[in-house]
């Protein structure tokens, strides 16, 4: 359910009437200042997107094209939000919720080994930032064939592929829909490209379109019901852009991946141009570490055409640390829990879901409690601090299993260390190659080394102990 790049830009400069040119973003003094916001949901409560919390009793949701509520989303659905802040910016009042999904089909091909699929010919990366409706067995690629129908939303990467933050299981008989860029326009023949999926739009209705006439380059969402010979017979074709002028000083705030990077002073954030200069503050590293299809957020000022000047640039890492376990402690105020004897810190930008057989909509760290049972993805940070900031956090149904994935700190045979964890191993242990193939413990430790990534699945044996059943060396 996410919005496109281009539709992105549109919406920014759509709504941007009426603001205050004084303060950052993300920071103070912003009282009732106009804003935009676009990124996935990382909770409810009204609608949390970008680590604001956007009041939305008044606001109007539009799902997919029509008129929605606010049940309609999930977490990880990608939104554009518009309304205002309140003098604290961690609070706003929404006046309108827009989701549209980035493409809903049948899957054609699927490539768990590689975490993608694709559908109507849109390539889709999955991975620790993908969020698995609970409709979807194993809440994974596991759980999904060729010829499943999904939606996906998600954020477009420069190439045009699609990068999940939520997959949902749908019925066959629902509509299939792409949003993407007119390619390789034949303007006889009524058909175009949107990636790799050919479209067909002789019998559709256009919506939108200067003179009626679909351009190369424009992006447009298209809804159809058959693909025959691989060609998707579209009934409505709808243009998602427009030249809309933009008032110099609403705020915005985007998070996605960087599409177009000429310098770390001129780029562009999910098809929004940004600039920085010396006053932007960066965090989660530095303006040297900016480059194509690295996930950012960017907090800022809309300028002259629309541009985004930045006051702040929060850059995403990878998820790339792994934590499944039960709570040993939960500090609400602090922000933190402690599982696997191994502290695990959220922030503004950590999506939280329960997933458990409870379902609280509401869920949040001061409702997370020790014994609970949670799947976090996140990254160490500091890096060597063997702590964990969450980029995801998921309760789920009461397991003992533990699995931990990360960074292999320190190896005496039979025995390693990930975040300071002591890992054993024993006879019974089944060791595996990154491919999956069957090794020995012999080969496993001869290939293990510090700094290799390893995933791990055992149980817990007592505060920063596990006794693994299964180890894989990680790509």
């Amino acid at each position: 359910m996410a919005v496109g790049c281009g539709l992105l830009a549109a919406l920014l400069l759509a709504g941007c009437g009426g603001g205050d040119a004084g303060g950052d973003f993300a920071g103070i003094d912003r009282t009732g200042a106009t804003a935009i916001a676009f990124g996935p949901v990382t909770g409810f409560g009204s609608v949390i997107v970008n680590g604001v919390r956007y009041d939305t009793a008044r606001a109007t949701f539009k799902i997919d094209g029509r008129i929605g509520t606010q049940n309609e989303l999930e977490v990880g659905d990608v939104v554009t939000v518009t309304g205002t802040l309140g003098s604290s910016g961690l609070t706003g009042t929404a006046d309108t919720v827009t989701f549209d999904d980035n493409v809903e089909g049948p899957i054609a091909a699927l490539d768990a080994a590689a975490g993608t699929l694709v559908v109507l010919g849109q390539t889709v990366i999955v991975d620790a930032d993908t969020s698995f409706d609970n409709s979807i067995r194993l809440a994974s690629l596991a759980g999904l064939a060729v010829g499943d129908v999904v939606e996906v939303s998600g954020l477009v990467a420069s190439d045009g592929s699609i990068r999940a933050t939520r997959i949902e299981s749908k019925p066959a008989a629902q509509e299939l829909e792409i949003t993407g860029v007119v390619a390789s326009h034949d303007a006889a023949a009524k058909r175009f490209n949107i990636n790799a999926q050919l479209v067909d739009y002789s019998a559709a209705m256009l919506d939108g379109f200067p003179a009626g006439l679909i351009a190369e380059g424009q992006l447009v969402e298209v809804k159809g019901t058959t693909v025959t010979g691989g060609v998707l017979a579209a009934t409505r074709v709808e243009l998602k852009t427009g030249a809309v002028a933009a008032d110099v000083g609403a705020r915005a705030e985007v998070e996605g991946l960087i599409t177009r990077f000429v310098s770390a002073g001129d780029f562009a954030v999910a098809g929004v141009a940004v600039t920085t200069n010396p006053q932007t503050t960066f965090s989660g590293g530095n303006a040297s570490d900016l480059g194509l299809n690295l996930k950012v957020e960017v907090e800022g000022t809309v300028g002259a055409g629309g541009v985004l000047a930045a006051s702040n640039v929060d850059i995403r890492r990878d998820a790339g640390v792994r934590l499944t376990a039960q709570v040993d402690s939960v500090n609400a105020a602090a922000g933190s829990f402690v599982m696997l004897g191994i502290t695990a810190k959220v922030d503004a930008l950590t999506r939280i879901e329960d997933k458990s057989s409870l379902q609280l909509r509401l869920f949040s760290l001061a409702n997370l409690s020790s014994g609970d049972y949670v799947d976090v993805r996140g990254v160490e940070l500091p890096v060597g601090s063997g702590e964990v900031l969450a980029a995801r956090l998921e309760r789920e149904n009461l397991e003992t299993r533990v699995e931990l994935r990360g960074l292999v700190q320190t190896v005496a045979t039979p025995a390693f260390s990930v975040l300071n964890v002591q890992v054993g191993t024993g006879v019974s242990t089944v060791f595996r190659a990154a491919n999956g193939g069957a090794l020995t413990s012999t080969q496993f430790f001869s290939a293990l080394a510090r700094g290799a990534v390893v995933s791990v699945k055992g149980v817990e044996i007592a505060s920063k102990a596990i006794l693994a059943s299964e180890v894989e060396l990680d790509n």
